[in-house]
């Protein structure tokens, strides 16, 4: 039988509310601070994969940033994060859709990522996204992945098995043509006082 990966999204976000689920970050800090170091425009176009119900979003629009897009799997994280804009919510482009099947209309100048890649445990699934990848940045563009780091940390969350990564094995995944540029790790501590172990990895295309 094939995993729904919308009917299991959304039963999380139904049964909590964001401020419940294990990767909550009241503060993106690592994630706002490699997007700022990327050097790129107000007006340059990010993407947040899996970005639901993220403040990330929040952040950015207070930082000046002027087209941004949301994609999720599902609606109800969506909806959380438009309920919380209110009516900056409209400058936002929300897009409800699994990022392994995402085709984009648009080109983006910066990708985003915390916690969409390594529940991706599938040969194929990691290929479909990288492939999507490819298609939607533009030359130069940045990537920013954040996982579960390979040194330690979970096997499994939100029911789920997860794979972890390092800088190495992210590399390998996206293939030629990216370059990293900086990796930093980080000790996520959960709303239930446990701790997960993170990387952030900042490839840019060349």
């Amino acid at each position: 039988m094939r995993f729904d990966k919308k009917n299991h999204w959304e039963g999380v976000y139904t049964k909590k509310i964001p401020a419940e689920v294990s990767w909550y970050q009241l503060e993106p800090a690592i994630s706002l601070k490699l997007i700022t170091s990327a050097g790129i425009s107000l007006a340059a176009k990010i993407i947040d994969v899996g970005g639901g119900a993220s403040v990330l979003v929040d952040k950015l629009t207070g930082q000046g940033f002027q087209d941004l897009t949301v994609l999720d799997v599902s609606p109800k994280a969506l909806e959380y994060a438009k309920e919380r804009l209110g009516s900056r919510a409209g400058a936002v482009k929300w897009i409800e859709a699994d990022v392994t099947e995402f085709e984009s209309p648009e080109k983006y100048d910066l990708w985003h990522d915390r916690a969409v890649f390594h529940f991706l445990t599938k040969a194929e699934d990691r290929q479909k996204y990288v492939r999507f990848l490819h298609r939607a940045l533009k030359k130069n563009g940045h990537v920013i992945i954040a996982t579960f780091d390979l040194d330690g940390g979970s096997l499994r969350c939100s029911g789920l098995d997860i794979m972890r990564h390092n800088a190495e094995t992210l590399q390998t995944e996206l293939g030629e043509g990216f370059q990293l540029v900086e990796s930093v790790k980080e000790v996520h501590h959960t709303p239930f006082q446990t701790e997960q172990k993170f990387i952030y990895c900042h490839f840019q295309r060349v």
